[in-house]
């Protein structure tokens, strides 16, 4: 699941890195948590505990917990469909993700006293799965849940090139990779502002928009998998 994808595949680290911001950002407007940013729960959480807010620190704690756990469970999801093709162990997991994604709205809606605490476990999980079922495209590593590493890792690569002796005199070519992850980052961001504003104007159903993205990208898997299939 970690490997290469080719070229005309990339368009699936735009889906994911979609569904990546929308999740967080939805995630946070109904629960007051990252869902997909484990840094952000980090943070949030010795400041709910200074706060002496223990249920906002209990769900921090879970957020970063398990969206860690998607990533073995993803691994898990890889062995069992060890003999699968890669579309179709990709879709097995996106197909685990809609149904935790429908799972934390009906959690939501429920209105039970517990609903915002399994509403964060169970889209804090889904967005783990996702980062670690999707890992590689176009030769580089990348993450569709959080962008700093990828960012400031490409930027002081590219920075290095100028600093080379010499490299002032001489244009150097943009690294290919750096157009891959800037589409990264603006599919990122797009989403963020969609799942805030689906939140924000449909309350709980705004997540269920993630779940109807994540329904197209499956549908796309499944007309471009025969495409896959080498010629016999």
């Amino acid at each position: 699941m970690n490997s290469n994808v080719h070229p005309p595949d990339q368009w699936l680290s735009l889906g994911f890195a979609l569904i990546g911001g929308y999740g967080d950002a939805a995630g946070f407007v109904l629960g007051k948590t990252f869902t997909g940013h484990v840094t952000g729960s980090l943070v949030l959480a010795p400041i709910s505990l200074v706060a002496h807010d223990w249920r906002a620190f209990l769900a921090h704690l879970s957020a970063v917990a398990c969206f860690l756990a998607g990533i073995p469970l993803s691994v898990l999801v890889a062995r069992l469909s060890g003999a699968w093709p890669f579309w179709q162990t990709l879709t097995a997991v996106l197909v685990i993700e809609v149904i935790l994604i429908v799972s934390a709205y009906l959690a939501l809606a429920s209105s039970a006293a517990s609903a915002v605490e399994i509403f964060v476990i169970c889209l804090s999980l889904a967005l783990g799965l996702q980062n670690g079922a999707f890992r590689r495209t176009g030769g580089i590593s990348v993450h569709t849940t959080y962008l700093t590493g990828m960012i400031t890792g490409l930027i002081a690569s590219e920075t290095e090139k100028l600093a080379l002796p010499g490299a002032s005199g001489r244009a150097t070519p943009l690294d290919p990779k750096f157009g891959l992850l800037w589409g990264i980052w603006v599919a990122f961001v797009l989403g963020a502002a969609m799942g805030a504003a689906a939140a924000f104007h449909f309350k709980e159903l705004g997540i269920l928009g993630a779940a109807l993205i994540l329904l197209a990208m499956i549908v796309r898997n499944l007309v471009a998998a025969p495409q896959a299939r080498p010629a016999s």
